[in-house]
Formats: C-alpha cells, structure tokens, sequence
C-alpha cells in the first residue's frame, strides 16, 4: 500500500509563490517548483494541477497577503483618507522586508509577463491588481468630498497616478532602490495630490 503524501498546503504555495515572484511564470519550471517546494512531480499534479493552475493557485495565495494590507490600511474606515493610503504604501512597500522589496511584486511583475499567459490568468492578474485601485478609489473619493484632493485633480486621476506610482515603486524596488529612496517618491506623490 502507497503512504499518504505528507506535506503542509500552505507551505508548498508559499514556497512556489515565492518561485514564480522571483523568477516569472515561464522561468519557473516544473522541475524548479518541486525543487523549492519539496514535492514531486505525482503530488504537483494531484493536488495542484498543472503549471497553469498551480501558478493560478498561487496567484489567489498572493491576492490574500494582499487583501491582509489593503484591510490593515485603505479598507480601515477608522483612518482618513491620506492616513489609508500611507499606511497602505508603507505595508505594500516601504516596510515590506528586503527579501520581499527586491522581488517586487507578483502582480507587476506578472503584467510585464502575461503577454505569454492565457486569458484567464491575465483576467485573474487584472482583477487583483484592481481591487487595489478599488479600494485607493474610494478612498481618494472620500478625501475629495472632504476637499482634502488637490484643485483639479479628480479621484479617478488620483487613483491612477497612485496605481502609476506603486506599480514604478516596486520595479525600483527590484532593481535596488533603498526603501528611503522609494519613500521620498511617495511623499512627494502625496503632498502633490492632497
């Protein structure tokens, strides 16, 4: 009789998350993937599917670390506006640890990718990285009705510009940029919209 495979699910999605941040869908074969997650090659396709889906999969673990900062700061309706979406740098990048900022982020670095992915991963890629604009959105709204949004710039402009600003944020951020570096950008993001 076959023993059970043994693995913690978790584990092996963070691990093949990290995979596919650092090194990109294509680049991450199959043989690296059970490298980094200690598995192989039978329970990858059991319990994971293929590449697609496995990478798919991770994509839903990542949007959860995600849905983690964005209910800590821009979902937090105990804090202004601008508050929200400081904090909200600052959990996404500023703090996030070395390990982390060098890499960037799944979703970015994905876009710069998915021209090679099927439609159902860019549609999946599009739509977390939307709900963060989503929730900058409807915070910007707020700071507008409160008149705390610079004159002439509209929410929906303000959201692009801070989407614009994250998604430069985290490619500097993989090609070394200290975090005080990306913290002048932000600062001066704000300031230029509030």
């Amino acid at each position: 009789m076959a023993r059970p495979v043994e693995f913690v699910y978790e584990d092996v999605l963070t691990n093949a998350m990290e995979q596919f941040w650092r090194e990109g869908f294509e680049a991450s074969s199959v043989q690296k993937l059970l490298d980094v997650t200690g598995i192989n090659r039978g329970t990858l396709y059991n319990s994971f599917g293929d590449k697609d889906t496995f990478f798919k999969s991770c994509l839903e673990h990542y949007s959860k670390l995600v849905d983690k900062e964005l209910s800590a700061s821009l979902n937090n309706e105990e804090l202004a506006p601008w508050a929200a979406i400081e904090k909200y740098f600052d959990l996404a990048v500023l703090s996030a640890s070395n390990k982390r900022r060098t890499m960037g982020c799944l979703l970015v670095n994905s876009f710069c990718e998915s021209i090679n992915y099927d439609k159902d991963i860019q549609k999946l890629v599009k739509t977390y990285y939307g709900n963060i604009r989503k929730s900058l959105l409807k915070r910007l709204k707020d700071a507008d009705k409160a008149g705390n949004l610079a004159k002439g710039v509209s929410p929906e402009l303000a959201a692009d510009i801070l989407i614009n600003t994250l998604s430069g944020l985290r490619v500097h951020s993989r090609e070394g940029k200290s975090a005080k570096q990306l913290a002048e950008v932000v600062a001066f993001t704000v300031k230029s919209l509030k």
